[in-house]
Parts: C-alpha cells; sequence; structure tokens
C-alpha cells in the first residue's frame, strides 16, 4: 500500500444510541492519507457523530476505531487532539472573558509558566505567530476575545485547533460561520494538509456545490447509515448532485428550490422602520420594511449586517434614531415580542436557545401569554403547540420533552425557526436561517418564507449567501463599512458579479 492510499483512521461496526434514539447503526467508515473525505446527510443524519466519537468528545456506545494502526479510544477531545485529530465545531467553541492568545493556547499553558506563573508575553508573541501563519493579521492576540465577530471567533478555532502535528482535521460545519474571506483561508488550508502535506481532512458540510468543489472523495449518510460512497470521478459526473440528493432523503426532492416569481410589489403598509438609526459604527441607518416584502441584506464580515438585525431586535442600544413597530419605539426584546417580531439569530446556540431547555419548552415560549387563559397555561396546549411545529419541520427527535442540546445543529435551527412560527409573527428577522441546515429542509424553510410573504408577513434575511438573497429577496442591500453601498430590485438578470463589487 503506498503512502497516500496509507489508512490513517478506521471505525469498525460503530454503533451510538442516545437513549432510544439510534444515531449510528454499525458503520464502517475509513480515512486516508492525502484525501479530503466530505461527508453529507440531511440533518442527524450521524454524519457529525462519527467525528464527535474519533476526536474524543462522546464514546461510542459499541464498536472499534483505529488510529494509525493502533486501538483508538481518547478520552477528551485535548487528549486526541494532542495526538493528531481535531475538529473544529459547528457552534461557537471559544472561551468568553479570557484573551484570544488563552483561547489559542487552552490547556496547553504550561508551555509559557515557569515556577506556576504564565509569561503572558510569551504567549502574546506565540500566539500572534499562529494568527500570521495563517493568514489572520487582523486579530491581536492580547485582545480580549469578546470584542471579536462570531465570524473571528471561528477564525480563532481553528488557529487553536490546527497544529504542525495535526495529522487528520474535522471540519464540522464550519463554513456557515464564515465569511467570504474565511473560507478562501479555510480552504487554502484543507488543500495543503491533503494535496503538499498528506495529512487528512474530513469535510462536514450541507453545501452541495461547497463538498463538489471541495472534496476528493464522498460519504453519503442516512439515518445513521452510510448509504453511498462516491469517488471525485462519481462526483465530477452530470448527474451527481441528483444522485447525492437521493441518496440523502430516499425521494426525488423536486426541481423547485428558490422562488421562480421575480415580483417584487409589496403591501403599503409599513412593518418595520430604521429611523435615522445609529450606534456603534453604523450611522443614521434607514429603512421601511412592507408587510409581504423580503428585503435581503448582504456583505462581508464585519459590514454591519448581522447589527442591522440585532437592533431591529431591541438587542443594541441605540445612540439616536429609532426603530419603530407600528409607530411605537422598539427598545427591547420584550417589546419587539410584544409588538410581533421574531429574530432568528446567527449565534443560535447563545441567542436564540435555550440549550439545556426541552424542544417544547423553546417553541411555545414566545407564545405563553398567548397561550395564558385566566393565569393558567394548559399542557396540552404547550404539548399540541410544539408537537404542531416539530411535524412541520421534521425535526428529529423523541418527543418535546428531548433537550435542545441533544439536537444536531440543523435541528436546533429548526426548533429557532419554529418558535417564530408558533408564535405567529408578524415581522421576522432571519440572521443566516438556512445556516446547517440540510438541502430538504432549505427547500421547505424556502417555500415556507415564500407563503409567509403571500401571507402579508415582513421578513428580513441577512445572509452571507448571495445566491440565497438573489434566490428570495424582493429588495437586497449590499452593505459595506457600515452603510448600505446598493440596493438591487429583484429580477431574473441579477448575478453575484454583479453584486460582489459593491462588497469589496
Amino acid at each position: 500500500m503506498s503512502q497516500e492510499q496509507e489508512i490513517l483512521f478506521e471505525a469498525k461496526h460503530m454503533h451510538k444510541a442516545f437513549g432510544p434514539t439510534i444515531a449510528l447503526k454499525d458503520v464502517d467508515f475509513t480515512v486516508r492519507r492525502g484525501e479530503i473525505r466530505g461527508l453529507i446527510g440531511e440533518n442527524g443524519s450521524g454524519k457529525s457523530t462519527i467525528m464527535s466519537i474519533a476526536s474524543g468528545m462522546q464514546p461510542a456506545t459499541s464498536g472499534e476505531m483505529f488510529y494509525k494502526g493502533e486501538a483508538w479510544s481518547p478520552s477528551t477531545m485535548v487528549e486526541a487532539q494532542d495526538a493528531g485529530i481535531s475538529m473544529i465545531l459547528q457552534e461557537a467553541n471559544t472561551i468568553p472573558g479570557v484573551s484570544v492568545a488563552e483561547n489559542i493556547f487552552a490547556g496547553h499553558e504550561s508551555e509559557f509558566s515557569k515556577c506556576g506563573i504564565i509569561n503572558m508575553r510569551k504567549m502574546y508573541r506565540a500566539a500572534d505567530a499562529v494568527l500570521e501563519k495563517f493568514g489572520i493579521s487582523h486579530i491581536k492576540a492580547k485582545n480580549p476575545i469578546d470584542m471579536y465577530t462570531f465570524e473571528d471567533r471561528k477564525l480563532i478555532e481553528i488557529a487553536r485547533c490546527v497544529t504542525d502535528d495535526t495529522q487528520i482535521l474535522v471540519v464540522d460545519e464550519t463554513t456557515t460561520a464564515l465569511s467570504l474571506e474565511g473560507r478562501e483561508i479555510l480552504y487554502k488550508l484543507i488543500h495543503r494538509m491533503a494535496e503538499k502535506e498528506n495529512k487528512a481532512v474530513v469535510f462536514i458540510s450541507h453545501d452541495m456545490d461547497e463538498i463538489l468543489e471541495q472534496c476528493s472523495d464522498l460519504t453519503v449518510l442516512r439515518d445513521g447509515d452510510i448509504v453511498g460512497i462516491l469517488s471525485r470521478k462519481e462526483m465530477d459526473a452530470d448527474d451527481a448532485v441528483a444522485k447525492i440528493r437521493y441518496l440523502m432523503v430516499g425521494r426525488e426532492i423536486g426541481e423547485k428550490y428558490y422562488r421562480e416569481d421575480y415580483d417584487f410589489s409589496c403591501r403599503d403598509e409599513v412593518a418595520l422602520e430604521f429611523d435615522h438609526v445609529s450606534f456603534g459604527k453604523i450611522q443614521d441607518f434607514s429603512l421601511k420594511v412592507h408587510s409581504g416584502e423580503i428585503v435581503g441584506i448582504g456583505g462581508l464580515s464585519g459590514c454591519g449586517m448581522h447589527e442591522i438585525g440585532r437592533a431591529g431586535y431591541g438587542l443594541e442600544k441605540l445612540q439616536g434614531g429609532q426603530v419603530l413597530r407600528n409607530g411605537k419605539p422598539v427598545t427591547t426584546p420584550l417589546a419587539a415580542i410584544e409588538s410581533g417580531i421574531g429574530y432568528i439569530s446567527k449565534n443560535r446556540d447563545s441567542e436564540a436557545l435555550i440549550l439545556e431547555g426541552a424542544i417544547q419548552d423553546n417553541i411555545v415560549l414566545p407564545s405563553l401569554t398567548a397561550l395564558e387563559r385566566h393565569g393558567f397555561i394548559k399542557p396540552s396546549d404547550e404539548r399540541r403547540m410544539s408537537e404542531h411545529e416539530i411535524k412541520a419541520f421534521r425535526i428529529k427527535c423523541n418527543s418535546g420533552k428531548q433537550w435542545v442540546n441533544t439536537l444536531s445543529g440543523g435541528n436546533k435551527q429548526k426548533v429557532s425557526f419554529a418558535k417564530w412560527t408558533a408564535k405567529g409573527s408578524e415581522v421576522i428577522i432571519m440572521d443566516c436561517p438556512t445556516r446547517g441546515v440540510d438541502i430538504g429542509v432549505k427547500q421547505a424553510m424556502y417555500s415556507l418564507i415564500e407563503q409567509m410573504k403571500k401571507d402579508g408577513k415582513a421578513i428580513i434575511m441577512i445572509s452571507e449567501e448571495l445566491s440565497e438573497l438573489i434566490g428570495m429577496a424582493d429588495r437586497l442591500l449590499i452593505m459595506k463599512d457600515f452603510e448600505v453601498k446598493k440596493e438591487f430590485l429583484r429580477s431574473p438578470d441579477i448575478r453575484q458579479t454583479d453584486i460582489i463589487e459593491y462588497m469589496i
């Protein structure tokens, strides 16, 4: 066996159960040197579970693992990383309240300590060198990590996870949390590791185009089983996308994906207004969103689009101007909810969901006042509401009593979406609404958003996916340097290349 074909990691008969839920069913999985192994499947198919076990995050229920030809059973992620298997998680995985350097060298502080005292200057210099190596020079090691955006914190995680000793890098839906520049940094890294350093990458993604462009081989999972393995030649075939989609869901998905109309008309009623809003680096921002209108906002990392979404939900303290709903100021999230505004945060684990709470409790939380009758809420009403949304979004769970932190990333996103559809919010601010969601659910969500428009809902869709914005928005605002640089109206003639020049 040549070095290029050398098996680096192997799982045999891997089985994983979470109570009555079977996440993996007798799976055999192999990773070889020199490959970028794609893993794709619907939410809850088991793709992240395989590699979380391999990287020491959790144990398998049964089965065997081998790494570099020897039995492998790491007890922690630190142990796995020290041995050469690193995993970049889908959700934020940085330590708040400390510096960038302390995040990069978490668990390895002893390298910079003498007589129990840590030499912080030495740590800062080493961390800056690591960041420079990855081309992340705009982030400074001595700065507190809390001053950086969600996207920048993901880059810091990459710098922390990948060392010279890393032999297998697991990228778990990471690109959904990165800007366009961040994605390019990651793509260059994984190709260097596989093609020049003869290491291996396991690339988990729902983005079909990304998988087909970046990966050398592909494994498809469905309901805890491996249902297909494709070579690069098979991935280049004309029918590859249709074949992969069929393997993922076990049925034909259909051709309709985004909206097929080009009607950007809406109602006269203004549902949400930003009236000369100023805060932080946003200055004098104005926008009127009408009922029955989808306003898309796009741009590169740090352009200000995410901050606009937060302000619309009352999460930012304004220095000037106001956000108005039915003529009344929106100053807090509670005021936003009471006025019929919903908000799907990009950072769902810390801002959108109660992870150590039941699915049902998360879904009904914004609707408790509406469910109340004479000072009481019937458990049957809560159950009925949550079960309706669980069924509508095909949330994979045992019941509404299951905790959210046991769900896959995509199923968490379904919950964060479902609580606002259950509430019947008239205005919904969506910040990366389909992040981490598989293709079948994306299609269903786009259909739901289109129906919301027809029903007269007002929608702000903030996204880093230009194809998503072009495909769904009536009006598309492109932001750069915290201000709107260009506005596009819905048209069949809009191309991504027309938009990018206003972003960079």
